[in-house]
């Protein structure tokens, strides 16, 4: 793709009205930054970038020298090799301050709703824990009527476990510790062996279930979605009475829950789930022990 934003070959006949209404110059200036972000932490030449942009060394050259002047980008030398400058970092926060997740996920949540004809549930992570803040009700007369803003019980709920999973060993330790794996139903896990097995199979096949764990007769999916920087920001749900599913279906619903919280870490500037590093030493081994975590057994 070129810097008018045009693959090789392409006239450009027939503008859309998006396009009437977009500055060339503009389109260039992003783009050329978007290709230095994605390349090496060395930076790039200005041959390396006229050539991932099919441009010539003189259009571009213009461009990232602007791009330098406004704090865009920076040139180091010997090169010069030209680096995304530090204008953007204070940008980004910014961004960050200004878009709540809850706004920014929105139309997915709406489209989870939508898409099963079930409960959908956004929850933000809050030092390990997932807190719900948004809801959108599905179409039937049941509502469920679970406050926003709580702490989601990180073992018994596929919000609380979505998130949980993602954390690393210490952290899983600590939250297990405070949570005591309370037991709310006869299925609820409040075996830390079960419960560590149980958050291998959430990072194995990223989503979560709820099979009548928190509240008897009702069962929810969930999975996690991920912030610019990688970390686990939060995740989705979906809420339903609790049916006789198969298994295919239940792994169906987990693959759409899937898909729409890769969504929704797109719009976060995350990366999707299979590009999400593993948790370092999240395995059996971190759950097995103090007996204090054991209640109601």
């Amino acid at each position: 793709m070129g810097l008018d934003g045009r693959q090789p070959g392409e006239t450009g006949q027939g503008p859309s009205a998006d396009e009437r209404y977009s500055l060339r110059s503009v389109q260039r200036a992003l783009r050329l930054i978007e290709v230095v972000g994605s390349g090496p932490p060395s930076g790039m030449s200005l041959t390396e970038i006229s050539q991932e942009l099919h441009a010539s060394k003189s259009t571009v050259l213009a461009a990232a020298r602007t791009l330098v002047g406004g704090g865009f980008l920076r040139a180091s030398e010997p090169g010069p090799r030209y680096k995304l400058g530090t204008v953007l970092i204070r940008y980004g926060d910014l961004a960050a301050q200004q878009s709540p997740v809850g706004d920014v996920c929105l139309s997915v949540l709406r489209e989870a709703s939508a898409a099963t004809a079930m409960t959908a549930r956004l929850a933000i992570a809050e030092g390990g824990y997932a807190v719900c803040v948004d809801r959108v009700d599905g179409p039937g007369v049941i509502r469920f009527q679970a406050p926003l803003g709580r702490r989601e019980p990180p073992h018994a709920t596929a919000l609380g476990k979505s998130v949980l999973a993602m954390q690393a060993r210490e952290r899983v330790q600590q939250i297990c510790a405070e949570a005591r794996l309370e037991r709310y139903t006869p299925h609820t896990i409040s075996d830390p062996e079960a419960l560590a097995a149980e958050l291998v199979t959430v990072r194995r096949r990223g989503y979560a279930v709820d099979d009548e764990e928190e509240l008897a007769g009702i069962f929810c999916v969930g999975a996690p979605f991920f912030d610019h920087t990688g970390r686990c920001a939060g995740a989705l749900s979906v809420t339903d009475v609790k049916q006789d599913l198969p298994h295919w279906k239940v792994a169906e619903l987990g693959g759409l829950l899937r898909r729409l919280a890769d969504e929704a870490s797109s719009l976060l500037g995350g990366p999707r789930f299979e590009a999400v590093s593993p948790v370092v030493g999240l395995d059996h081994a971190p759950l097995l022990a103090p007996a204090s975590y054991r209640v109601g057994q």
